[in-house]
């Protein structure tokens, strides 16, 4: 076997019971007193110990001990019809029980949790009415006058009242240490006067033959098969499974990376109330979850649609120390996947350990080590003094295979309470002694320790002792700090297990005043904060939304989705909104969690399948109207919404199209979308660029143009000019104008058409785009815009400075006509025109190509002011632009070029 399990495993740290190899605990009893109670610790009182078990006859059989009469069912002298019915899970044990009980005219069926007491209850409530249907437990207490069939827990079982049937589910719980007792009293004296019933586990059969001889045993076998499947990620478990974890935190932590992979889960907690556990359990069965995390509560009784469990551990702790989980837990777990005749998987997840072989086939073959002892406390109790109650509990065992009782909370509390002075005053009397041990089984749902359990206790008897009633306010000031449903999981827990407790107080009915008025005021404050409760345990654990959308999904039919896009673009997936379609792209709704985007998004791209070719077919027959096309970015927009960008095609004026969020659409749809969009973006640069296009149509027809043409429309509206061009020049008739070696078009120097131009040319050299200067600018300093492409967009650089290329042919054109004769005086005033600073004026004259020379000042004859510069006569024209641009771009010899460059230098000027 696994060293893992074979190694004890190590004490919890909060333990709240005392471990069963501390030293014996006596009461304070007279030293006359011979009784004891085995296990308790030492008290400084006498007392002498008495073995747990009576020893057994010579032929091996139970031999009763002298001291104590036994009335068992071999002491009887009818038979009561005794019938056992055992076997594994899934077997019907509960539903042929149900059955027998309503053959009957009365009976009494007692269950090991209130919520199957509640459960069963609403079932009979259903076939008989809620009139001759009667429900019993500590906390709730529904008994019409008529009632004929009662559905109790096991603690709570009228059993002085005479019925013809009773019945007891998960006998088997007659070994648990703490309520085992209990289960044992059941066994060995209650009765049916026409059937009694005991529903369990087989491992309980050699005792129960042995104490009950003439009980009837039938054995049934499971309905469907069980079968381990070993370990799976959390993630990859199939749907309708149940996780199983052993502390709550650990289950918080399950649940919620359940939700955020899977949509969500229902969790399922021993404390909860029927109120939340059923409202959490409609949830999975009502399948808007497909996972459920739970405590081995789910072992009990749970039926369920659950097809796998998956253990996230094989140990928990049991009151007094971490231990591993037997082979007959495991498979009373386990047990809870496959109802009916539908098999059922189990097996582990997360960090679980490996379940030992072993084990593993047990529970497949339902095959588990008989129970040796049944846990046994005397229920025949001295009520004469609190020291003899004590006493009568220390009881030992009548007969071999009974082990006497760990000691459980009411006894520990009672131990307790007989330390204080005042409670042993008060508890005198066999009346008062008897309240003393009701006010002692008040359960500690709470679980915050025994000493504050204790000092509850201690109250209520008080008060019982004083007043004969719990005072009005005190019962309502103690539930006004409950009647509260603000706080985390953990403090409506902990506020539910506190509600819990004043709800069997007000079941006493002989405790309080007007006891229906407190049992309707505590079922209130249960129920709302149980709803509360439910609520957030389903905010945390659980979006409805993914988990839906993850079933459709996962759905082998591969149906379509149903699914609609609003007119402002909302997309709804099976009723719900996940986002919004901008374009051909999915935009998730920002409020969404972060665990669920994938999920949504993937459910909403099947979704679009039957919604993306109609908006494709929408944007293939949109009027150019419906486009936009960004001249700053370069974003094209359909309808308001971008959905492409240009990018570099074959040339400035042939930019290619490039979907955004094409995701959604497959490679014929693109194509149509870009096919489209490239119809738009061509007529859209015809008519942003129609003078270079009228142009280059009117050129055409003309061998002398058709070149020059060409280049200018590589360039977006501008080139090199590789000849002079007079104004007897064909180009210069159609319009085009040349400055420093330049030619363009002074209508695309305009702000719009430069701004779209500057656009062609950085989406074509793949470039950042570019701030160009202000619409009214003629010049701007050469450090501010420092970018190559100002000088093919008609900004050539000029000294310091650039000038708008229309002002420099200009400029060059002024002044050279002003000079063709003589030196020309220019003024100060000169700079503002050009718009420039005073002292930049020489640097740029120079760049053009104009020659200054040296001021001289006016005769003292002359009125006026001195001149700034002096502008000569030019010898040489404009320098280096021109031939400098010729001579860089001259085509090598015997290429096409070539041979246009020798046509253009016939041309006649």
């Amino acid at each position: 076997m696994n060293d893992q399990w074979a190694q004890a495993a190590p004490e919890h740290p909060r333990t709240q019971h005392r471990p069963r190899s501390q030293p014996a605990l006596a009461f304070p009893v007279e030293p006359s007193d011979h009784a004891c109670m085995i296990g308790f610790p030492t008290h400084p009182f006498s007392l002498r110990s008495l073995p747990a078990c009576a020893p057994a006859g010579a032929d091996g059989s139970f031999a009763r001990s002298s001291g104590h009469a036994f009335h068992g069912a071999s002491g009887r002298e009818t038979d009561h019809h005794l019938h056992a019915i055992l076997g594994p899970t899934n077997t019907g044990k509960t539903h042929f029980a149900i059955e027998r009980m309503l053959a009957h005219p009365s009976g009494i069926i007692g269950f090991p949790l209130r919520l199957l007491a509640r459960e069963n209850y609403e079932r009979l409530v259903a076939r008989k009415g809620a009139s001759r249907v009667a429900l019993i437990t500590g906390e709730e207490k529904i008994i019409p006058p008529d009632a004929r069939w009662f559905s109790c827990t096991v603690e709570a079982m009228p059993v002085d009242r005479q019925v013809s049937f009773l019945a007891i589910d998960e006998i088997q719980l007659c070994a648990d240490p703490e309520r085992g007792h209990i289960f044992t009293s059941r066994l060995l004296h209650a009765r049916g006067t026409g059937e009694t019933l005991f529903l369990g586990a087989e491992t309980i059969a050699p005792l129960m033959r042995r104490l009950v001889p003439e009980i009837t045993i039938d054995t049934r076998p499971r309905l469907s098969a069980l079968t381990f499947t070993g370990p799976a990620r959390l993630e990859k478990l199939p749907a309708r499974s149940a996780i199983v974890a052993f502390s709550a935190a650990e289950l918080y932590a399950i649940a919620e990376l359940i939700r955020s992979r899977r949509g969500g889960c229902a969790v399922v907690m021993g404390q909860m109330s029927p109120r939340t556990r059923n409202a959490q359990v409609e949830l999975y069965q009502n399948r808007e979850v497909d996972y459920l995390v739970a405590t081995d509560a789910i072992g009990m009784g749970l039926n369920m649609d659950i097809a796998h469990v998956a253990f996230a551990g094989l140990s928990k702790f049991d009151g007094s120390r971490r231990r591993l989980l037997t082979a007959a837990e495991i498979a009373q777990i386990a047990g809870r996947a496959g109802r009916g005749a539908k098999d059922g998987t189990f097996g582990t997840t997360g960090r679980c350990p490996p379940v030992p072989d072993p084990i593993i086939e047990a529970v497949e073959n339902h095959q588990f080590d008989p129970l040796e002892r049944l846990i046994w406390r005397n229920d025949r109790l001295d009520f004469s003094s609190p020291r003899a109650l004590m006493a009568s509990l220390s009881v030992p065992p009548p007969m071999r295979g009974l082990q006497a009782s760990e000691p459980t909370s009411d006894a520990l509390i009672l131990a307790t309470l007989a330390h204080e002075p005042q409670i042993m005053t008060a508890a005198t009397g066999r009346a008062r002694t008897r309240m003393l041990w009701d006010v002692c089984q008040i359960p500690d749902f709470r679980k915050i320790g025994e000493r504050s359990h204790a000092q509850l206790c201690s109250r209520v008897f008080s008060l019982l002792v004083e007043q004969r009633r719990l005072p009005a306010t005190w019962m309502e000031e103690q539930l006004g700090r409950l009647d509260r449903v603000d706080g985390d999981v953990d403090t409506l827990m902990q506020r539910l297990a506190g509600i819990r407790i004043w709800s069997y107080i007000a079941n006493r009915e002989n405790w309080v005043t007007n006891a229906p008025m407190w049992q309707e005021r505590t079922r209130l404050v249960e129920d709302k904060v149980s709803d509360a409760l439910h609520e957030r345990l389903t905010a945390r654990f659980v979006d409805r939304r993914s988990a839906h959308l993850i079933r459709l999904l996962e759905n082998e039919s591969n149906a379509p989705l149903l699914s609609a896009v609003k007119n402002d673009g909302e997309v709804i997936v099976e009723g719900h909104p996940v986002g919004r379609m901008q374009g051909f792209q999915l935009h998730l709704d920002p409020d969404l969690p972060q665990s669920d985007r994938a999920t949504l998004a993937r459910a909403a791209r099947r979704a679009l399948k039957t919604e993306i070719p109609l908006r494709v077919q929408a944007c293939q027959h949109a009027d150019d109207a419906a486009f936009v096309l960004d001249h700053q970015t370069g974003e094209i927009s359909w309808e308001g919404i971008g959905i492409a960008r240009l990018r570099a095609g074959r040339d400035v004026l042939h930019p290619t199209i490039m979907l955004r969020g094409d995701d959604l659409l497959d490679t014929r749809q693109r194509d149509t979308v870009r096919a489209r969009l490239s119809e738009f973006v061509s007529r859209h640069i015809a008519r942003e660029l129609a003078p270079l296009f009228r142009v280059h149509a009117l050129a055409a027809a003309s061998a002398d143009t058709r070149g020059a043409l060409h280049e200018m429309m590589e360039g977006a509206g501008q080139a090199h000019a590789r000849f002079p061009l007079t104004k007897h020049h064909p180009l210069h008739r159609l319009g085009v104008h040349c400055a420093l070696g330049w030619l363009y078009l002074p209508a695309l120097l305009k702000p719009r058409p430069m701004r779209f131009r500057a656009l062609l040319m950085t989406v074509h050299s793949g470039a950042e785009p570019i701030e160009l200067p202000p619409p009214s600018a003629v010049s701007v300093p050469a450090a501010a815009f420092p970018a190559a492409h100002f000088d093919a967009l008609g900004w050539p650089a000029c000294g310091p400075v650039r000038l708008r290329l229309d002002m420099v042919e200009k400029l060059v054109r002024t002044l050279s006509f002003r000079t063709r004769q003589n030196s020309v005086a220019l003024s100060e005033h000169f700079a503002p025109w050009l718009g420039t600073k005073t002292a930049d004026v020489p640097a740029i004259l120079r760049s053009l190509g104009l020659r200054l020379e040296a001021p001289r000042p006016l005769p003292s004859n002359m009125a006026g002011p001195n001149p700034f510069w002096m502008l000569s006569k030019p010898q040489n024209g404009p320098k280096k632009h021109h031939s400098r641009s010729a001579k860089s771009r001259r085509p090598a010899k015997e290429t096409p070029f070539a041979i246009l460059s020798s046509l253009l230098a016939r041309t006649p000027a």
